[in-house]
């Protein structure tokens, strides 16, 4: 059995299904990275033994040169806390001796004449509000001069945010109606149009200033550099794409604007000091009706992203505004017109990329860089930058059997004079991973592997706005859903979540392979060939394979305890003690169910790549999400964010008032996403 997604007859039913998760969409013939783990395995002679001696005997002696890791027993220097256990409570829970605080919550004021919170606020308002559904956030000192060095009491805080839940988002409105997470209302087949401002609003990205207070609180203050970034601001398109035909809009004729950011997952931060947002399942909410031969007529680049054909199948239903209106109507990608400079068949080539912010300047204009590829972005995270050498980046496509990808620049970085430009021009590459433990980064260029007109692909523009195909062509191994990348200070090592590690079915058990529809994921790591990032080989391994105590193993083979079973990592981070911080988003369908109850709520863990001790930190509220991290220059500070609580509520108990959480308000208050403000009451490190 070579397909994930037919591991569930229903992929929606799979443990890691979101709403707004993209629908399966890679039909190549690359090779799965199972198929990859599978051979190796098999290379080494795994005949007997069952998943341990497999797993251990696959994995070997790995890419570090610091020894062995991912003992889960073995005792850390860095790790000083007691680990909390798994939780099912409507509460975060962090270890003795640690407190925190919730902050900049959905719908909080932060701009404008600073309108508050309520269950009808307008379209308008939100606009004016932290947005919905937290995910990838940092802390910038208020200095603006370096995003990792400055004030720890005073910054700017940038959170983006990743999709909405219509039914809390308009919860006055829609109260005592049947809804479930992906409810819209319709009217006679529109929507209304302060409900469709209102959810546009809500995504996109929130800044505002954070201080500290006397009393050790955090607060958000005014500030003429608080602004939101939605689905609707208007944005530059950089790069090589900029100008293209592929971009050429009824707004933009000459391929050079789009207007706003969509499903905002994870970020990035530059060595200069600015902000990148990702967009990752953005296909979903737009629609293409166009028909050939009573047949759906997609181009490739609508195709291989899954972008529906169904009338009324885009995500949230926006081009069905009732009034009309050009920013509404432009998620309906059906050719209605003789150019594309009179319609909006392009508009979804307008998505899909990743969009440089300046924090510090209200009056910027965000910037699509779209030499980083057009995909489902995750995140982006850079490898260790020095002056005189290129800046490399990392990214991974978060859907099923999608690529992770490795950017090199052309010019060197030069601290104080380089800025986003230089994201404009080198190299994007995709990674295959060999059966030996090596890699090998495959450039997305034209003219190279395979990439050239007789293989459909006209230039560089051709090739970075259907990345996923170029992909396809050059032979990249597909993975599954690979989320949150972090690089170690230290030693420059990646590391990249892959979020699910499903693979048999019971009819393939056997005594090498015990176990079944493996629903935990894992965690992958390699070391640029001469430790050099900008190298076009590496070698991997892998540094913990999740799920309980029968069914986990770590590097050295060890099984994770009840302080630190896992599934489905996602969010990942390095502080700069070389603290690893993994986040886990088990989707709301399998949350405290079969397989993944042992689990308990998503939760937050750290671990120590020296001894690969793995320990929990944080377990959040029911039905959420732990997603986004970061600390204040001085550690004794950290921020994290708890997306979509209560998305577990069904449509009967919403109906009812009754919510699975009420976080952070409690009673029978809506659930609301936000930030978490964590302090040791000693005043120490986090995580020391």
């Amino acid at each position: 059995m070579r397909d994930y997604e037919n591991d569930y007859p229903d992929f929606t039913q799979g443990p890691d299904w979101e709403h707004g998760d993209e629908i399966p969409s890679n039909k190549s013939n690359n090779r799965t990275f199972f198929d990859v783990i599978e051979a190796r395995a098999s290379r080494r002679g795994f005949l007997v033994g069952g998943l341990a001696a497999a797993v251990t005997g696959m994995l070997g002696v790995g890419v570090s040169t610091r020894g062995a890791l991912a003992q889960s027993t073995a005792g850390s220097a860095l790790l000083g806390f007691a680990p909390v256990p798994v939780s099912e409570d409507d509460s975060v829970h962090v270890p003795a001796g640690y407190r925190t605080q919730p902050l900049g919550l959905w719908g909080d004021p932060i701009s404008g004449d600073m309108p508050a919170y309520h269950g009808a606020n307008t379209g308008e308002e939100q606009g004016h509000q932290i947005g919905q559904h937290h995910d990838g956030m940092h802390y910038f000192p208020i200095e603006g001069t370096d995003p990792y060095e400055g004030s720890s009491e005073d910054g700017l805080y940038v959170v983006n945010h990743e999709y909405i839940e219509p039914r809390f988002l308009h919860a006055d409105k829609y109260a005592g109606m049947e809804m479930d997470v992906r409810s819209v209302v319709y009217h006679d087949g529109q929507r209304d149009d302060d409900e469709v401002l209102k959810e546009i609003n809500a995504h996109g990205v929130a800044i505002f200033r954070i201080q500290k207070q006397d009393s050790g609180d955090w607060a958000i203050v005014e500030d003429p550099r608080n602004r939101r970034i939605t689905g609707n601001t208007p944005m530059e398109i950089g790069g090589p794409v900029r100008n293209s035909k592929h971009v050429v809009t009824k707004y933009s004729p000459d391929g050079t604007l789009a207007r706003g950011t969509l499903n905002n997952c994870a970020h990035g931060v530059t060595p200069w000091n600015t902000y990148l947002t990702c967009e990752e399942n953005w296909a979903g909410y737009f629609s293409n009706t166009t028909m050939e031969d009573q047949k759906p007529d997609l181009p490739r680049e609508h195709a291989r992203y899954g972008v529906s054909t169904s009338p009324q199948g885009s995500r949230y239903g926006w081009h069905l505004a009732a009034d009309g209106a050009d920013e509404y109507v432009r998620f309906d990608a059906t050719t209605r017109a003789d150019s594309p400079a009179e319609d909006y068949r392009n508009e979804p080539n307008t998505f899909g990329w990743v969009v440089e912010i300046d924090p510090f300047d209200p009056n910027s204009t965000p910037i699509k860089r779209t030499h980083l590829g057009r995909f489902a972005h995750e995140g982006v995270v850079f490898g260790n930058t020095e002056p005189g050498k290129p800046i490399v980046a990392y990214a991974g496509d978060d859907a099923r059997f999608e690529y992770i990808y490795k950017f090199v620049s052309r010019d060197v970085y030069e601290p104080g004079v380089t800025d986003g430009s230089i994201l404009d021009h080198g190299t994007l590459y995709v990674a295959r991973f060999n059966d030996d433990g090596s890699g090998e980064w495959l450039a997305l260029a034209p003219g190279r592997n395979g990439l050239t007109r007789d293989n459909g692909f006209e230039d560089l523009a051709d090739i970075l706005v259907n990345t996923r195909l170029a992909g396809d062509v050059a032979g990249a191994t597909k993975m599954d859903r690979p989320e949150w990348g972090a690089v170690d200070p230290a030693t420059g090592e990646v590391y990249f979540t892959l979020t699910n590690n499903t693979r048999r079915t019971e009819a393939q058990v056997d005594a090498a392979n015990p176990r079944a529809g493996s629903q935990f994921g894992h965690i992958i790591r390699w070391r640029e060939n001469r430790d050099d990032p900008a190298a076009t080989g590496f070698n991997w391994d892998l540094f913990v394979i999740a799920g309980d105590v029968d069914s986990s193993r770590t590097f050295t083979g060890h099984a994770l305890n009840e302080d630190n079973i896992f599934a489905c990592p996602d969010g990942l981070w390095f502080d700069k003690d070389s603290r690893l911080w993994i986040q886990t988003d088990i989707g709301e369908s399998a949350q405290n169910r079969g397989d993944l109850e042992p689990m308990g709520n998503n939760a937050m863990l750290a671990a120590d790549p020296r001894t690969g001790e793995i320990r929990r930190f944080l377990t959040g509220p029911t039905g959420q999400e732990v997603t986004g991290v970061c600390t204040t220059p001085d550690q004794r500070t950290m921020f994290i964010g708890l997306q979509h609580p209560g998305a577990t509520t069904t449509s009967e108990g919403f109906a009812n008032g009754e919510f699975s959480s009420n976080w952070p308000h409690g009673g029978n208050s809506v659930p609301r996403s936000g930030l978490v403000v964590i302090t040791r009451e000693d005043g120490g490190i986090i995580g020391a």
